[in-house]
């Protein structure tokens, strides 16, 4: 019963982000906000909702462990194997705007995780005993910084919107990819939507920690493999579906703005409901997400592309993660 529990949260889950999505890019129309806005805010929001659900769903139910292996799993899921996949489908352009500011930014606040995670002691990591804390005041940090993130990305999408005809040109694309709705109905698939977020996360988190039990697994491999995999095919199917229609630069910016709302904003909330306990081995996936991120980065930066063998090295990159944490 598990197994159709988790599927079914699953389907509640990607299903609940495309009508939230919907509904709440039809919204923006009717009120005129800036088509940018949508894709920087609207659509990061909605791909990131099935891992807030999730998390934050685990942090109510004091199984914070499944909270962060879900950010901590779901990011270097996007990393390599989102961005993987896509490189493989078509060499993936990068902006230089987004390497100069949101990647550096995105591994900035790995690097800070990193140090909350750790209790800033190298010392406690490297013996690999005791307990560490991501307290409250850790989540209101992250809180802070996701709003002074948002706020600086709205600012500068506003300020560099001068009606050239290549804005006119992505406009005609947004119109394709989101429907204009009536206000209702618009309403409906918001309030739609976010009822099957919510009840899909609490389906999954409650039959993936029963199959966790069942077979003798911990919380934080279910939460890195299959709950990682499960809340990151939002992003997955949105990066492939541009990488299909040749606007590849997309998916680096869907994955990169994904992670920064996956560790600012659910780990934020996570953290300031209920302060999240942890062992030694969240802090050893902080230092493989950075690592992941600084790879990619790297390949990104080198040629402003991620081109095919590069996308197969990150597929087997992750495959030797996944290796990895079975093993432990």
């Amino acid at each position: 019963m598990d197994y159709i529990l988790l599927i079914l949260g699953f389907v509640l889950l990607i299903k609940g982000a495309d009508y939230f999505v919907d509904g709440s890019s039809s919204v923006a129309r009717i009120l005129k906000v800036p088509t940018i806005i949508i894709g920087l805010t609207v659509v990061a929001f909605g791909t990131s909702m099935p891992e807030l659900s999730v998390s934050v769903t685990a942090a109510l139910k004091g199984e914070n462990d499944l909270a962060v292996s879900n950010v901590l799993g779901s990011n270097i899921f996007n990393l390599l194997v989102v961005l993987g996949c896509c490189a493989l489908v078509n060499p993936v352009q990068a902006k230089w705007s987004l390497l100069k500011k949101e990647f550096p930014f995105s591994i900035f606040v790995a690097v800070i995780l990193l140090l909350l995670n750790s209790d800033f002691s190298v010392t406690k990591v490297l013996s690999g005993s005791g307990t560490f804390v991501l307290g409250r005041w850790g989540g209101m940090l992250f809180l802070i910084l996701f709003g002074m993130f948002l706020y600086a990305t709205v600012r500068e999408a506003l300020t560099s919107r001068d009606g050239t005809d290549e804005d006119e040109g992505e406009a005609g694309k947004d119109r394709e990819e989101y429907k204009v709705l009536t206000p209702a109905r618009s309403a409906v698939y918001i309030v739609c939507g976010l009822a099957g977020i919510v009840l899909g996360g609490e389906l999954v988190v409650n039959s993936a920690t029963g199959i966790a039990v069942r077979f003798g697994l911990s919380q934080t491999f279910i939460g890195l493999t299959i709950v990682a995999l499960g809340t990151s095919l939002p992003e997955l199917v949105t990066s492939m579906v541009a990488a299909g229609k040749g606007e590849n630069d997309l998916a680096v910016g869907n994955v990169v703005g994904s992670n920064i709302f996956n560790i600012l904003l659910i780990l934020g909330v996570s953290a300031t409901i209920t302060p999240i306990v942890l062992d030694v081995t969240a802090v050893y996936d902080t230092l493989i997400l950075i690592a992941a991120s600084l790879i990619v980065y790297g390949a990104a930066l080198s040629k402003r592309e991620i081109r095919r063998n590069e996308g197969a090295l990150f597929l087997l990159a992750y495959l030797t993660f996944f290796v990895y944490i079975l093993g432990r």
